[in-house]
This record gives C-alpha cells, structure tokens and sequence, in this order.
C-alpha cells in the first residue's frame, strides 16, 4: 500500500510543481502587459487636449511633453487621473521594444480600445520617423500595456486651485505632477494652526473639492494607495497653501514621492 502511494505521489509530483509555479507567478507578476488596442486624437495636433475630463487645462496638453492619453476603463471615474502607462504596440516590423509612457489626462474609447494616445505619442511607439507615420496611417493598432511609475525629477507635486473655487466658501483643487505608482484615494484638508480637518471628495476627474473649508494655512494630506506593495501610506507635505489662497493659483506642495 505504501509503495502504491508513493509512486502516485511521483506521478502527481510535476502537476504539483506546475500549480505552484503558476500560483507564484500569478501573485508576482507585477510586470506583465495587458494586451488591448489604441488609437489616437485625430485632431490633437501632436499633443493632448485641453478639455480632458481630469480637468488639467492646458496642462493636459503638455504634461508629461505632451505623451498622454485618454482612457476608457483605465480612468476609473477619475481615480485613474495621473496615472502613467508604458504602452508598446505589438508588430515587430514597426514597433520598438519600449514603446512610450503615458499619462491619463482624459477619458474616452475610440471603439474597443483603452487609450486614445496623443499623436505624439502614438507615432513614437514605432521605431523610427517612419515606422511612427505608417502606425498613424492605421488609425488603431494592437498594444500591450502595464502601470509604471510616473516620474517628474525637476517638479514636486503641485496644488492647482480650480477656477470654480471662491476664498473662503468653495474650495476644490486639482493634483499636477502625481508621482509613482500609487493612486491618491483620499485627501484630508486641515488647517494647520488648530489642526481643524475635513475630509475632501473627489467632485469629478482630478478635481477634490468641500464646501466651507477650514479657515487659515491649509495643509492638503494625501492617501495613496496600491502599487507594487499594495499598501496606503499618508503623505504630508511640508508646504502649505496659505490663507489667501485663490482660485486659478498653483503651490508647490515641496513633496515627491517613489
């Protein structure tokens, strides 16, 4: 009886091996792609767009040297705002091995597809200038995609406040320059001499915003959430917005983050 066991356990023994392989690299594979298709801003010339749905502004246009895209289930209602993508087509007689980052300004779908890609960015998914022009002459193509972390060496993570906002009624700002991989899933707005906080939605895009918010120097804390770890850490940055702050300002928050 023993030896009938053991040798089922021999037979079994590579099936055994093969589920535990495929468990680890199912819980470990950070970096794999997703395959999906793309097409492209037919009248962005070469950039973005300024009317995206995160509410950048100009920004959208430019950010990231003008490499962004909108995104279909990728944006997540806004949560996806910021977020950055390397995305490589998957023809090897035009495309690079790299492809190009990414970053979410805007939502939409151009049929099936996850990204509409500025032309910019789209054309540099090729090899070269012209492998670039015949990816443009297809309109849509077949990509593959992963979250990397978005990276802004000469830039901190800067407060924009929205036009919408009204000193001391309304106040409702945008994130420029979200660094890493995690997404910000909540912000806590607190004034920062009595330490009186209020927690802040997300009112649309990239836009977080409360009604009456704390009077005085304004500390915005932010959560992030995800990444490779998975965990949610809260970041404070050392600068604040002050008193007087008004709508259509930028501050520097003075924090980066990994």
């Amino acid at each position: 009886m023993a030896r009938s066991i053991s040798k089922r356990l021999l037979l079994l023994l590579p099936f055994i091996l093969l589920l535990f392989r495929s468990t680890a690299t199912a819980d470990t594979c950070i970096d794999c792609f997703t395959q999906s298709t793309a097409a492209y801003y037919p009248n962005s010339d070469q950039q973005g767009t300024e009317t995206g749905a995160c509410e950048y502004g100009q920004l959208g246009a430019t950010l990231n040297g003008g490499d962004v895209s909108a995104a279909s289930k990728l944006y997540r209602n806004g949560v996806g705002c910021g977020a950055c993508y390397q995305v490589r087509c998957t023809d090897p007689a035009h495309c690079s091995n790299n492809g190009v980052t990414i970053v979410i300004t805007d939502s939409g779908a151009s049929g099936n597809t996850d990204f509409i890609l500025s032309q910019r960015a789209f054309a540099k998914m090729g090899q070269d200038a012209d492998a670039g022009a015949s990816l443009l002459s297809r309109g849509v193509v077949g990509v593959e995609y992963r979250r990397v972390s978005c990276s802004y060496p000469s830039r901190n993570i800067t407060f924009r406040i929205d036009q919408s906002s009204n000193n001391p009624y309304y106040f409702a700002f945008q994130m420029w320059y979200q660094q890493g991989n995690k997404d910000v899933t909540a912000v806590q707005l607190c004034e920062t001499e009595n330490l009186t906080c209020k927690i802040l939605e997300r009112s649309h895009g990239a836009v977080w915003a409360t009604a009456s918010p704390p009077r005085g120097r304004l500390s915005v804390r932010m959560l992030l959430s995800g990444g490779d770890d998975g965990d949610e850490t809260w970041v404070v940055p050392p600068n604040d917005i002050p008193e007087d702050w008004t709508a259509g300002s930028t501050y520097d928050s003075g924090a980066q983050v990994q």
